[in-house]
C-alpha cells in the first residue's frame, strides 16, 4: 500500500507560526484591556470613564471587527489574503498609537473603532491561510494549535498589562501592540504564501451597512439602558430598531446572489451547531471576565499585576487541555468533548455566583481553571467542525461566519450581561447612597468604581460606602454569573441534539496489487 502524499505546504509549520503572531495582537489587545477597566475609570490616572463608556471601549471594537469580518474575508479571497493580513497588522498598528494617546474616553472609543477594522482584516485570513496551506489531515492539529495561542494571549496580556500599568501611565499597555505588529509585517513578508479564492464574492456593502446600524443600535440601546434605567423611550426605540434592522438584513441576504451572510449555511447542522455553541460561549465568557476584573481589583483589593497573574490558570488550562482535543475528538468524538467542555465551562462560570467578599482567592483560581479546560475543548473542535464542512475555497467565508457571530456574542455578552451587573448594582446600593450629596450619589449609583472615588473623598466615613458598594457589587455578579452559567448550559442541549459525533475513519486507498489479491480471495 503507497502512503498517501502531504499536500500541505512545505513550510506549513513556520507559517502557523506567522498566523499565531498575528492572532496574538488581537487576542491581546482584549485581555490587556480588562486588566486596564479599573485604571481607565479612575479620573486621575485614567480617563474617568463610567460604566458605559467602559463597554463601549470594549464594543467598539467587537462591532466594528464583527460588522465587517465579511467583507474582509471577501476582500481577502478576492486581493489576496496574504495582502489583506499585511494591511490588517498595519492599521491595527496605528490604531493601538492612537488608543495610547487618547486625551478622553470617547477619543479612546473611537481609536477602539479603528483597531476593529485591523482586527477584521487579520482574523479571517488567518484561519483561511491555514486551511490552505495544511493537509486535511493535519488541519485538527493545526487549529488546535491555532485556537491554543488564545491562551497564550490571554496568559500574556493581563500579566504583561498589569506589569506596564504598575510601572507607567494607562496607555502603555495598547503600545504592546505596536512591537508585535511590526515582527507580524516582516514575519508576513518572508513566509506567507499568497493564495486567493478563484471565484470570489461580490461585496455586499448594503448587508454590510445593514449589519453595523443593527448591532451598534441594538448593543446602544442595551448599554444605555443598564447604565441609566429601561424606562425611557429611546433605549427600546435603539433596542426595537436594532432588532428591527437586523432582520432586513437577514432577509436581504437570503435574495442577493453574493451574500456576506450565506444564511443557507446554517442549514447544515455540522456548520450551524458549532457556529451557534461559540456564539453561546462568548456571550457568557465576555460578561464574566468583565465583572471579574471590577471584582478581583476593586472588592478584593488586588493590583493590576496580581489581578493578571489571577487569570493565569485559565491561559495555562487552555494551552495545555487545546493542544490535545483533537486527539480526544479524533477518540470520543465531537459531541462529547464539546458536551464535557461546556459542562465544564458552565460551572467555572456559575462558580462565581457563590464567591463572596471575603471567599479564599484559591476558590477564584480554580473557577479560572475550570472554566480554560472547558473554553479549550470547545473552540478546537467547534472550528474543525466548522471549517471541514465546507471546501478550501470558501474557508474565508466559514472563518468570517464563525469569527462574527463570537464578536458579536461577546459584544451582546458585554452589553446585556454589563446591563444586569449595573441595574442590580444600582438597585442594592441605592438604600445606602441616599444619605450623600447629589453629585456623590449619582457617582456611587454608577458604578463600584464611582463608590471608591467617592469614599477616598470622604476620609474615615468612606468605608461604609464601601462596604455597601462591595456588598451590592458582589450581589449584582452573583445573578450575572448565574445567567452567563445558563447560557453556557444551553448549549450542551445544542451540543446533544445537533453536534455531530464521532466520525466514521476515512478509508485508505488501496494499490492495485493489493487490489487483485483481495479480488482473488473473494
Amino acid at each position: 500500500m503507497q502512503p498517501q502524499l502531504n499536500t500541505g505546504h512545505p513550510r506549513r509549520w513556520a507559517i502557523l507560526g506567522v498566523l499565531v503572531i498575528s492572532l496574538l495582537v488581537v487576542v491581546l489587545d482584549n485581555t490587556v484591556l480588562n486588566v486596564a477597566l479599573r485604571t481607565l475609570a479612575d479620573p486621575v490616572h485614567g480617563l474617568g470613564a463610567s460604566q458605559g463608556e467602559l463597554e463601549w471601549s470594549i464594543n467598539s471594537y467587537t462591532l466594528v471587527f464583527a460588522g465587517l469580518l465579511f467583507t474582509a474575508g471577501v476582500l481577502g479571497d478576492r486581493f489576496g489574503r496574504k495582502r489583506m493580513l499585511s494591511v490588517g497588522l498595519a492599521i491595527f498598528g496605528l490604531a493601538s498609537l492612537l488608543s495610547a494617546n487618547a486625551q478622553s474616553a470617547d477619543q479612546l472609543i473611537w481609536a477602539r473603532a479603528l483597531m476593529g477594522l485591523g482586527g477584521a482584516a487579520i482574523m479571517p485570513v488567518t484561519l483561511s491561510i491555514i486551511s490552505n496551506v495544511f493537509d486535511p489531515r493535519e488541519r485538527a492539529r493545526a487549529i488546535a494549535i491555532w485556537s491554543g495561542s488564545v491562551g497564550l494571549a490571554i496568559a500574556i496580556g493581563p500579566i504583561l498589562g498589569g506589569a506596564l500599568l504598575e510601572s507607567f501611565w494607562w496607555g502603555s499597555v495598547f503600545l504592546i501592540n505596536v512591537p508585535v505588529v511590526i515582527a507580524g509585517l516582516i514575519a508576513v513578508a518572508v513566509m506567507v504564501p499568497e493564495s486567493r479564492d478563484p471565484r470570489p464574492g461580490k461585496i455586499d456593502v448594503i448587508g454590510v451597512l445593514l449589519s453595523v446600524v443593527g448591532l451598534v443600535a441594538l448593543s446602544y440601546g442595551i448599554i444605555d439602558g443598564g447604565e441609566h434605567g429601561f424606562g425611557r423611550p429611546v433605549v427600546w426605540v435603539s433596542v426595537v430598531g436594532g432588532l428591527a434592522v437586523l432582520a432586513a438584513f437577514i432577509a436581504y441576504e437570503r435574495r442577493i446572489e453574493f451574500p456576506s451572510l450565506d444564511v443557507s449555511l446554517f442549514k447544515v447542522p455540522r456548520f450551524a451547531a458549532p457556529v451557534a455553541l461559540i456564539g453561546l460561549v462568548f456571550f457568557a465568557a465576555m460578561g464574566v471576565f468583565f465583572f471579574s476584573a471590577f471584582y478581583l481589583q476593586l472588592v478584593r483589593g488586588f493590583s493590576p499585576l496580581q489581578t493578571g497573574l489571577m487569570m493565569l490558570p485559565f491561559a495555562v488550562a487552555q494551552m495545555a487541555f487545546a493542544p490535545r482535543s483533537a486527539a480526544m475528538v479524533k477518540r470520543y468524538g465531537g459531541k462529547a468533548v464539546s458536551a464535557v467542555g461546556l459542562t465544564l465551562t458552565a460551572v467555572g462560570m456559575g462558580g462565581f455566583a457563590f464567591l463572596g467578599v471575603d471567599t479564599p482567592i484559591i476558590a477564584v483560581l480554580a473557577l479560572f481553571f475550570i472554566q480554560g479546560v472547558g473554553m479549550a475543548n470547545i473552540m478546537p473542535p467547534a472550528m474543525e467542525s466548522i471549517m471541514s464542512s465546507l471546501p478550501r475555497e470558501k474557508a474565508g467565508v466559514g472563518s468570517a461566519v464563525s469569527n462574527t457571530v463570537r464578536q458579536v456574542a461577546g459584544a451582546l455578552g458585554v452589553a446585556v450581561l454589563g446591563s444586569v451587573l449595573a441595574g442590580v448594582y444600582r438597585g442594592q446600593v441605592d438604600g445606602a447612597a441616599q444619605a450623600l450629596p447629589a453629585p456623590a450619589r449619582d457617582a456611587v449609583e454608577e458604578s463600584i468604581s464611582g463608590a471608591y472615588g467617592v469614599a477616598d473623598r470622604l476620609g474615615p466615613a468612606g468605608g461604609a460606602v464601601i462596604d455597601a458598594a462591595n456588598g451590592a457589587f458582589v450581589t449584582a455578579m452573583h445573578w450575572t454569573a448565574a445567567i452567563g452559567a445558563i447560557v453556557a448550559a444551553l448549549g450542551v442541549l445544542m451540543v446533544v441534539r445537533w453536534m455531530p459525533g464521532k466520525s466514521e475513519p476515512e478509508p485508505q486507498p488501496v494499490d492495485a496489487p493489493a487490489a487483485a489479491e483481495l479480488a482473488a480471495a473473494s
